[in-house]
């Protein structure tokens, strides 16, 4: 995907608008659109939409569907400004590191795989791109990664992220998905082993 620019200059400065990021700013869009019509219609998007229900009906084709876009899907703004805020910080060094259709097919595959195991192993429906948050923290820890070197900052962002996340799943009773945040930080995990021993 190419990046897009925008310029203009004064008399001391030329500054140029760059589309750095284009996966990860086009999904925050996305995620924005959505948001803004679950206002508009009262939740009725994303009831319809954007919202990955447990155990849902095989006969349904939007069953099919919102295995894949409940990750654009969020409770309220509040929600929404939390994953956006992780996504914006960390996706970008993410997207330069794999590049942006590599990113982009590592995204869908987690969101598929995480919606499709909701709906046949869970009655809980779920929303928002927690799990691709997740995946995008775990994949910038194998950025300093050199051949033949465990970098202990890897180890320690899958303990406290992960280790939180499976302990909140059995014990909390909280209407969060930790099961999305477990599938997203294991995906990143097994991307981000794969690449690294295709790259040494």
């Amino acid at each position: 995907m190419a990046k897009t620019s925008y310029s203009y200059s004064t008399k001391q400065h030329k500054y140029k608008l760059t589309y750095n990021s284009p996966v990860i700013l086009t999904f925050a869009a996305m995620c924005l659109v959505v948001l803004i019509l679950d206002w508009l219609t009262r939740g009725f998007t994303n009831r319809l939409l954007f919202i990955c229900y447990g155990h849902g009906n095989p006969l349904n084709p939007l069953t099919y569907l919102r295995a894949f876009t409940y990750v654009f899907g969020h409770s309220g703004f509040s929600h929404f400004a939390g994953n956006m805020t992780m996504l914006l910080l960390v996706g970008p060094i993410v997207e330069e590191r794999y590049g942006s259709w590599n990113l982009a097919i590592m995204m869908f595959i987690t969101a598929v795989a995480g919606g499709i195991l909701n709906t046949v192993f869970f009655s809980t429906g779920i929303l928002g791109a927690s799990g691709i948050v997740f995946l995008l923290i775990i994949l910038s820890a194998f950025g300093n990664m050199k051949k033949g070197e465990i970098p202990l900052t890897l180890i320690l962002i899958a303990v406290v992220y992960l280790g939180q996340e499976i302990y909140l799943g059995i014990t909390a009773n909280d209407d969060i998905s930790h099961f999305g945040h477990i599938c997203g930080g294991v995906s990143g995990l097994g991307f981000g082993i794969w690449f690294q021993k295709k790259t040494t």
